[in-house]
């Protein structure tokens, strides 16, 4: 089926696909690399004790993780509606 302007369902829907891809692969990449360039440049930073046996760093790494699922379960769930 064609809508007005001459594009068809599937050519929205693969262009709306891959918007919403290249959206949360950036935010990812930001996360990570952000994460990464803590690491890099700021160690001070990163080893603040927030509570006995546990820093920042381990904190930050822990959702950077936690980040990645849930930017996959964004999609996901965006893809399934």
């Amino acid at each position: 089926m064609t809508s007005p302007s001459g594009q068809t369902s599937v050519d929205a829907l693969t262009a709306s696909r891959w918007r919403v891809a290249i959206a949360l692969t950036i935010a990812m990449m930001v996360i990570y690399f952000g994460f990464i360039l803590l690491v890099a440049y700021n160690k001070a930073l990163l080893a603040t004790v927030i509570t006995p046996g546990l820093t920042l760093g381990i904190l930050l790494g822990a959702l950077v993780i936690l980040s990645a699922w849930i930017l996959i379960w964004l999609y996901t769930r965006w893809a399934n509606t």
